[in-house]
């Protein structure tokens, strides 16, 4: 319990401010006065208030100005910005007072920070996704507002042990879905890395300790195999006379992890735990040189892996990255990853877009992260872009990798990954998109869903006959091909809306319907259309006709079993409980009696993408107040990135008693074949541990076996005992739980 006690938090307030003045270093006493005047406000501002641990909110400003000017190298602007990047949100001061106080530019940035205080419609909009838009749209003014944002969200995460679980989970899977991916889009290597770090320690504790705890007791054997790895590296550079520093990079708690459930190996199975990284002093007119010299040093002594040579010197990152990667093989049979840059590349790798506009400037470059900045702003910019398909488009340019084309002309065009001839053709111009009908890459003809790959040249084939199609929205991924394929589909869809209508008008007339709104409106929900524009498109190209309409006369002239098809039919869901028998997982009526949350609703129902059995974490969302609460996994992926746009609509849920019900879930195994796995297999699960199969398939290839069981189990324990059993037969490697 944290106890007041106002001379000691004054002397720890500036202490804190003295520590940011040592990390921000004022280039003069103007700027020295500026910061001290925002302390001052900021100081005052908050005096009464305080976080959730207790402490005085202030050391909150003081922290987040500390990290803008020490891990992302900001200037006196941003660190008065951060000092009163609270002000105007939580107490009585006013923009105009900062403005009138700090000018124009700080006060923009501040009401770039401000949060959104309105209330929106619940069903179609989400708050997170409103401020996440918002937060972006401040691109188009000073990348700064997102810059402190980071700042403040890191400095939040390192202090959410004070929040509510709830409110720890909501939080930390905002973080990994928008603001990691964010941050490593603005090249903050470091503060990326910690985000998603910390997010896991939330969402999947028992993880994060784990691999902590292995990092810690592995520590002492790398230091000793890093030092006799690096010992004739660095004999021959200085020899050569190349001045460098040489560190070591650990790959992260999350990092290690994904790579974990990826590849499906053990912690001791990863073998880039750690990477040498070399960094050299060297001018910028030849530091790309220096870096092919030191890895040639490199290669003399050990042999290098060339799948794994890695040249983002010669082009970037989207990110503003540069670097030479390599992967060699040590002495002892180890694969080691070595990271070579220049003092210049690491500032940019360390700090990002800061460092990068600190260079810019000098070097006259463009960087891949421009690019990126302008298509967000594109984004921004979509007219069809709601919030939520804002959120939805731009996260694909967080997490996409990217891959850089030609045009024939020999101009360079980066793309993000998987995109096709068509993504390509609107990057180039919107008309030349709308009428692609297919391409040559490297000479060779190929159609328009043709996904490109690194280095093609690509020739676009145009025809003035072609116009947009719904399946093309299948086969692009980028937010400018998206939004103007729906622009071209709905300026050629109100051709066809008063044909398509006097068509429909004719049908309903054969079928002896009346052609009324209320009609119109079933007929169109019975078909799984949202608007009319779509409906009389399809009926326009007899996609919808008559046996579509006589189905839906036949469902309102007979009420019985045909109309509970139709609603059957049309009725969607997220989604969908399992079937019962003797033995079902639980239903929405089961979970009735097994959770209590935080507020009445009207049902539940679990949720099949993880299959939440007793004895996990688990949560609710609130999709709609028509529909039941879904139950989640807590470190379910489906629902962190629901989380991340919804979180105000997470409730509390806890299990009850449920001795009499059993739930579905499944495990998979990998190992040695031989005679007689089944059968050890079976009788573990079915004699020994009593559970009902419900689907078993096990398949053997040169020697190996594979398999999944699907099963019921009452809870978590129940489970953990099972694979415990399976591990133990001879032959069986690898049993998980299926995720």
């Amino acid at each position: 319990m944290y106890v007041i006690d106002a001379e000691a938090e004054k002397k720890e307030i500036l202490k804190r401010y003295r520590g940011l003045l040592q990390v921000y270093k004022p280039k003069n006493q103007k700027d020295r006065k500026l910061v001290r005047r925002a302390f001052d406000v900021a100081v005052n501002a908050h005096r009464d208030m305080r976080r959730k641990s207790g402490e005085p909110y202030i050391y909150h400003p003081i922290s987040v100005a500390t990290i803008a000017a020490g891990e992302i190298g900001l200037g006196s602007t941003s660190v008065v910005c951060a000092l009163l990047h609270d002000v105007v949100e939580d107490t009585e001061y006013t923009l105009e007072d900062i403005r009138g106080w700090f000018g124009e530019k700080v006060a923009s940035i501040i009401d770039g920070l401000t949060k959104i205080k309105g209330i929106f419609d619940q069903q179609t909009t989400s708050i997170q996704a409103e401020n996440f838009k918002r937060l972006l749209i401040t691109l188009s003014d000073d990348v700064r507002v997102i810059l402190i944002k980071l700042a403040d969200r890191l400095h939040n995460m390192r202090t959410l042990d004070a929040m509510a679980t709830e409110k720890q989970l909501k939080i930390a899977s905002e973080t990994i879905y928008l603001y990691a991916p964010l941050a490593h889009r603005l090249g903050l290597h470091a503060i990326k890395s910690e985000l998603q770090d910390l997010a896991l320690k939330y969402i999947e504790p028992e993880v994060y300790v784990s691999i902590s705890n292995k990092l810690k007791e592995s520590e002492k054997g790398r230091t000793s195999f890093i030092n006799k790895f690096i010992f004739p590296i660095k004999k021959e550079l200085a020899g050569k006379g190349i001045k460098y520093k040489i560190s070591t990079r650990e790959k992260s708690i999350y990092s290690i992890w994904e790579k974990m459930k990826t590849k499906e190996v053990s912690f001791d199975e990863i073998y880039d735990i750690f990477a040498i990284r070399i960094i050299i002093d060297s001018p910028p007119e030849t530091e790309k040189a220096d870096c092919w010299k030191v890895y040639s040093v490199i290669t003399t002594h050990y042999h290098p892996n060339q799948n794994r040579l890695r040249d983002w010197i010669s082009i970037p990152k989207a990110n503003g990255y540069e670097a030479l990667h390599t992967t060699v093989m040590s002495h002892t049979g180890k694969w080691v990853e070595i990271q070579i840059r220049s003092q210049r590349m690491d500032e940019v790798a360390e700090k990002g877009y800061a460092a990068h506009w600190k260079y810019k400037s000098t070097m006259n470059f463009n960087s891949q992260i421009d690019n990126w900045l302008d298509r967000i702003r594109e984004m921004i910019e979509s007219p069809d872009a709601d919030a939520l398909s804002f959120v939805d488009d731009v996260k694909g340019y967080f997490f996409l990798d990217e891959i850089t084309v030609f045009t024939p002309q020999g101009e360079l065009r980066t793309l993000p990954a998987n995109s096709s001839v068509l993504d390509f053709a609107y990057a180039i111009h919107t008309e030349i998109g709308t009428t692609c009908v297919g391409a040559k890459v490297d000479k060779k003809l190929v159609p328009i869903n043709h996904i490109l790959k690194n280095g093609e040249q690509i020739e676009i084939i145009t025809s003035k006959n072609q116009v947009p199609k719904d399946e093309w929205l299948n086969f692009v991924v980028t937010t400018r091909a998206k939004s103007n394929i729906k622009l071209g589909l709905k300026k050629e869809k109100k051709k066809y809306f008063r044909p398509g209508k006097e068509k429909l008008e004719k049908l309903f007339q054969r079928s002896e319907l009346p052609f009324t709104h209320e009609n119109i409106r079933k007929f169109l929900r019975m078909n799984n259309f949202t608007n009319l524009e779509d409906l009389y498109f399809a009926v326009a190209h007899e996609r919808i006709g008559q046996k579509e309409v006589k189905f839906y006369a036949a469902s309102i002239a007979k009420p019985g079993w045909l109309n509970f098809m139709i609603r059957s039919k049309r009725k969607t869901q997220v989604t969908e409980p399992e079937a019962k028998d003797d033995e079902s997982p639980a239903g929405e009526e089961d979970a009735e009696k097994l959770m209590a949350a935080e507020k009445e609703h009207h049902g539940y129902e679990i949720s099949t993408c993880c299959k939440p059995i007793p004895g996990d974490e688990i949560m609710g969302l609130v999709i709609s107040d028509r529909k039941p609460i879904q139950i989640h996994r807590t470190k379910c992926s489906k629902a962190l990135e629901i989380i991340s746009t919804f979180g105000n609509r997470v409730v509390k849920i806890d299990w009850k008693n449920q001795e009499s019900i059993s739930f579905l879930a499944g495990i998979k195994i990998s190992g040695i074949d031989k005679m007689g796995m089944i059968s050890e297999v079976s009788k573990i699960i079915s004699n020994d541990l009593n559970l009902n199969i419900k689907s078993f398939h096990l398949e053997a290839k040169n020697g190996l076996t594979d398999g999944e069981i699907m099963l019921f189990v009452k809870d978590t324990d129940t489970l953990n005992s099972l694979l415990g059993n399976l591990k133990k037969i001879d032959g069986i490697k690898k049993v998980a739980r299926v995720d």
